[in-house]
């Protein structure tokens, strides 16, 4: 088909390329949804709806100390003058503004039905009344007073304002949210006095950074509460940049419940989330066995939310549980941020926070300035009509002369007294009990007072230094108005980090309870009930051949680990094991560890704690247990060896250590600073010892200051203090230890 029509109809035409008629009419509705529809302006946080909204109330008088008017009156003078759109969009844009649940601060004051934070509609627009709020009395306050343009509505018939002058900081207060054409906006709601004190800093540091502002204005005060857990250094780019997004976390409180049990209890949940669908998604995902903490979810909600969460076990740990509702629910949304808005009105584009901040205070300059030029005049009016008035009182009997008897009276006193039209009339006007003295007094009073106020708003508009201060001290009231420390300005979303916890819903599930972990010196593996003593531990049986290799005490939610000479380390679940009946499983049943390994070290997991690792060369380096920890039977390679070496020593580093002890087979012995040895994930590590024949025995950490023990032959603890013979430099070969020192050439566990 060809682009171009052709004028084959009877009726003829003229033909037009359809490729630019459509971009000239796409085009034109694209910039009718942006400029008239979707985003909000800068200058005072509206679209043409609300603030034809605004301004309809406002001609019907439904300020905050008149009567209640049916929303079915403003809604039909708002799309029978303003706004030729449909009145279901009209109705539900103005239910929004009533909703304190969905708007921080409701420019509308709703009586009836006007919806619910479970997501229920709004009653008829017949049923329902409305009024405006001091907030919204605020944005329109010198709307008849020049302070902003009017243009001709729709159809000529009436008036509207261009923009409010918007006294209060209503975008970035009340947020906006909304898509057009190719982009889209999305800014939540602040608090009312931080906006301010930003602003206040800005007009006093015009040149103020990011950071300065953030410091009065941290982040989101979301109508609904909740907790922001975004990290500080994504809150400030957001700001910086004009996009970004928080997370928002729901507020809760664990509830102890009698016989130990306990509940959790959700106040706060995040702005905009219908708490209907969220008790229903998360009833579903109960249902679905994906929350399997989780053991039951109620709505005992009334005025304020209440959402009760049972878990599966008072075992369960109630931050575990939360996160995983927060990963799976919404008691975590993300809020977005775009401050995509229009810039004078006319321009759509992305702000930071600094110029959302300086063109919401270059409009109220403006808005200061017109009405300062409006009062002037109307003084200015007033002020002549005084004069005329006192010339009046100076020559009282020849005017009254002039009106009893001459033809044409107003003439007359133009001419004898140089009078203006305006000035003659008010005296034709004026009534006879005004000839008194105390009127003529009241006249002299007032006249003096509107030239003093003259006088006062010239140096206003002679001075740029006395406008930005008297910008600053309308901030102030409007600050002070809607300060924290009113209901309605009080901050209701807090800040904190969120912690950083790794759901393991089968070690959740775990009943905490005490176990002895067995291991044979052949890997024979089990786990007795309960911390048995030393003398229930003698009394433990093995099979034949075999004897005691690792025991000691652990609790079912434990993490065990296990290193193999290898130099691989494996992890295992204390709830997991083989229980203590007969000899128990082979350990090689619970991990895949080769038939030719031995067990080196058998401990429960310290996430705190530090290792020290060497292999029979004499090579060691210090790792952390995190970095040991296998997440497959496979297990994870730590200590790389080459056969025939393989590891010797796995021995866990206390905090107040601070000196190595080295002994090797040549029966030498070495004591160096712990600080010689790197830390490592992985690796070979550093030579701990020199041999010329053999390799390393044994190796072990202690505190220098406390002095080097060992089990003799006879399992007595020995103690040397005096270290200074065998102090060296690491990888130096050592001198034979002391007398007593066991011919094993090991330091036993002492």
């Amino acid at each position: 088909m060809s682009e171009h029509s052709t004028p084959d109809s009877p009726h003829g035409g003229e033909a037009v390329n359809l490729r630019e008629a459509l971009e000239e009419r796409y085009l034109a509705y694209a910039l009718s949804t942006i400029m008239h529809r979707a985003l909000p302006d800068v200058r005072d946080g509206l679209k043409p709806v609300h603030r034809r909204l605004l301004y309809a109330m406002h001609v019907l008088r439904l300020d905050p100390r008149a009567g209640f008017k049916k929303c079915a009156r403003v809604v039909g003078d708002v799309i029978g003058k303003y706004h030729p759109h449909g009145d279901q969009a009209v109705y539900d844009a103005m239910v929004r503004l009533a909703q304190d649940f969905a708007v921080r601060y409701p420019l509308v004051e709703g009586q009836g039905n006007f919806g619910n934070i479970d997501g229920d509609g709004a009653a008829a627009y017949r049923y329902t009344e409305a009024r405006l709020t001091e907030v919204a009395m605020a944005l329109l306050e010198g709307l008849d007073e020049d302070a902003v343009d009017f243009r001709d509505t729709y159809n000529g018939e009436d008036s509207e304002p261009v923009v409010l002058p918007g006294a209060f900081p209503n975008l970035l207060a009340n947020g906006a949210q909304g898509i057009a054409v190719g982009m889209a906006t999305a800014i939540p709601p602040h608090n009312a006095e931080e906006i301010c004190n930003a602003a206040l800093h800005l007009i006093k540091h015009p040149n103020a950074g990011i950071g300065k502002l953030l410091e009065f204005l941290p982040g989101p005060d979301l109508p609904t509460g909740g907790i922001l857990v975004e990290p500080e250094e994504n809150i400030r780019k957001a700001y910086e940049t004009g996009r970004g997004g928080f997370r928002v976390r729901a507020k809760w409180e664990r509830e102890d419940l009698p016989r130990g049990q306990w509940q959790i209890v959700v106040t706060e949940i995040p702005w905009q989330v219908q708490k209907a669908r969220l008790v229903e998604k998360i009833a579903d995902l109960l249902n679905a066995r994906k929350l399997p903490l989780l053991g039951d979810v109620r709505d005992e909600s009334a005025e304020d939310i209440r959402l009760v969460l049972e878990p599966k076990s008072r075992n369960v740990d109630p931050l575990v549980l939360m996160e995983s509702l927060f990963k799976l629910t919404e008691l975590e949304s993300r809020i977005s941020l775009n401050m995509n808005v229009l810039s004078m009105g006319k321009v759509p584009r992305v702000m930071g926070l600094r110029e959302v901040l300086r063109e919401w205070l270059d409009h109220r300059m403006d808005v200061l300035i017109r009405r300062t030029y409006w009062r002037l005049e109307k003084i200015a009016a007033r002020l002549e009509i005084l004069g005329g008035l006192l010339i009046a009182y100076l020559n009282i009997d020849e005017v009254i002369r002039i009106i009893r008897f001459e033809d044409e009276p107003k003439a007359e006193l133009m001419g004898r007294f140089g009078l203006t039209d305006a000035q003659a009339e008010a005296i034709l006007n004026m009534r006879l009990r005004a000839l008194n003295k105390l009127q003529e007094v009241e006249i002299r009073a007032e006249h003096d007072k509107l030239s003093a106020e003259r006088d006062e708003l010239q140096a206003l508009l002679a001075s740029e230094e006395a406008q930005w201060k008297a910008v600053a001290a309308q901030v102030r009231t409007v600050r002070d108005t809607w300060s924290k420390k009113t209901e309605l300005g009080a901050r209701r979303t807090q800040f904190a980090r969120a912690p950083r916890i790794e759901v393991d819903l089968e070690a959740a599930l775990t009943e905490r309870e005490p176990i002895t972990v067995v291991c044979s010196q052949k890997g024979w593996l089990r786990a007795m009930k309960g911390h048995l003593d030393e003398k229930a531990q003698e009394r433990l049986s093995y099979k034949d051949g075999d004897g005691p290799g690792f025991v000691f005490h652990a609790q079912t939610t434990d993490k065990l680990l296990l290193a193999a000479t290898s130099g691989r380390f494996y992890t295992l679940d204390a709830a997991r094991l083989p229980g203590g009946r007969g000899a128990g499983e082979p350990v090689r049943l619970s991990v895949d560890m080769d038939a030719a390994d031995d067990i080196v070290a058998f401990f429960v997991h310290d996430p705190q704690g530090r290792l020290l690792v060497a292999s029979s060369e004499g090579n060691g380096f210090i790792v952390k247990e995190t970095d040991v920890l296998a997440t497959t039977r496979k297990g994870k390679q730590v200590v790389n060896v080459k056969p025939p070496a393989e590891l010797a020593v796995c021995r866990r580093i206390d905090a107040a250590d601070d000196a190595v002890a080295v002994v090797g087979e040549n029966r030498k012995l070495l004591v160096f600073g712990l600080s010689e040895l790197p830390q490592m994930a992985r690796g070979k590590g550093v030579r701990l010892q020199r041999y010329k024949d053999g390799g390393l025995s044994d190796a072990m950490t202690f505190r220098l200051e406390s002095g080097l023990k060992w089990l003799d032959a006879g399992g007595r603890t020995r103690l040397v203090r005096d270290l200074a013979e065998w102090q060296g430099k690491r990888a130096s070969a050592g001198r034979l230890p002391p007398r007593g020192f066991p011919r094993s050439n090991r330091f036993g566990d002492s």
